[in-house]
């Protein structure tokens, strides 16, 4: 599904574009999104169905400002939870935050993880949800630690509910 949002500000150059009430896939509130986009004439969101069934299937928003990755939010189903690697980030030195099992913030993005169904042992698969969001195009990076623990307790709240995932499990 991919839709085209076309905005305007009362005739001001330099706005960042309208959004919809709802962003990707209905996870994340359009007016919460909108403090950490660019200016720009065209906002675009590009995404599948979101839908994980198997191990490893993985789904992907981007919104982008005038043809540009602008925010990106990024849903993966782990059959073990040893297999969430975040080290990629360690040297963006990530902070912890109160979200999922375990969350984390960067200078540019939040990942956080919550069990949807855990292994049952060492070679039995579970459903481990690691989520992930990249504002890398936000003009205004200070205000990215205010903004990304909310839209990632937006997102683990929606992938909960979406999966049918109970809040207890691992949250």
């Amino acid at each position: 599904m991919a839709g085209l949002l076309v905005g305007c500000s009362d005739g001001e150059r330099g706005a960042v574009p309208a959004l919809p009430k709802r962003i990707c896939w209905n996870a994340f509130a359009g007016s919460d999104v909108l403090p950490i986009l660019p200016a720009g004439d065209e906002a675009a969101v590009h995404h599948g169905p979101f839908v994980l069934a198997d191990d490893l299937d993985s789904v992907t928003c981007t919104l982008e400002i005038d043809g540009a990755p602008s925010f990106l939010a990024i849903a993966t189903l782990q059959g073990f939870e040893g297999r969430i690697d975040w080290t990629s980030m360690d040297k963006a030195n990530p902070q912890p935050i109160n979200v999922g099992k375990k969350g984390i913030l960067w200078d540019i993005g939040a990942a956080a993880y919550f069990i949807c169904e855990p292994s049952k042992g060492p070679n039995s698969p579970g459903k481990y949800i690691d989520l992930f969001i990249d504002a890398g195009g936000a003009p205004d990076k200070a205000k990215l630690p205010s903004v990304l623990p909310a839209l990632m307790k937006q997102f683990v709240a929606f992938a909960q509910r979406k999966l049918k995932c109970g809040a207890s499990s691992g949250n």
